[in-house]
This record gives structure tokens, sequence and C-alpha cells, in this order.
């Protein structure tokens, strides 16, 4: 069953990301950019709130792994060329920050 929900999540993710990246990826791929920032922000809710079995399975797992993408954000920040480097990193610390904010507001 937590395969199953893993599974569902993770479609609906990845079907998100797509529609996302397609509409606002273009010279700078910010389409990317906001799927891993708004996916780290929805994890560090779901961390704050503490979910466990089959809603982090669901929610977490599935659909925030589906959502994110590790694949895309690498090839684009090399195809940048030397904006590359400050698109990752700008990528990495405001991602990070996302998650931070997102565990802080489910606790408070």
């Amino acid at each position: 069953m937590t395969a199953l929900l893993v599974a569902l999540g993770g479609g609906v993710g990845a079907v998100l990301r797509f529609l996302v990246g397609r509409r606002l990826d273009r010279e700078l791929p910010l389409g990317t950019l906001l799927v891993n920032v708004v996916g780290s922000f929805l994890l560090g809710v779901l961390s704050g709130l503490a979910l466990d079995g089959a809603a982090l399975a669901l929610l977490g797992t599935g659909f925030c792994g589906g959502l994110t993408t590790y694949s895309a954000f690498a090839v684009q920040t090399q195809a940048l060329g030397r904006r590359g480097a400050a698109y990752a990193a700008g990528t990495v610390v405001v991602a990070l920050a996302a998650c931070g904010l997102g565990f802080w507001l489910a606790q408070a």
C-alpha cells in the first residue's frame, strides 16, 4: 500500500513539475527553481507537522519527490555556463530557507 501512495503522489507531483517547467522555463529555468523551492517549503511544513506513515509516503516522498527535481536542475545549471554557479547557489540557499520557513510555520 505504501508503494502505491508514493506512486500516486509522485505521479501528481511529476505532472505538475512538467507543466510548470514547460510554462516557465526559458532562458533561465525559473520553472525548475519554482518547483524546487515550493517542494522544499512543503516538505518543511510536512516535517514540522511530524507526518508519518501513509500521509508522509503520499505527500512527502511521493508528491514532493515527484515535484522537485535534481536531474533537470543539474543539466540546466550546466547549460547556463558562467551563470550556472550563481543559479545553483541561489537555488540551494532559497530552497533551504523555504524548507526552514515551512518547518517554522508548521511548528507555530
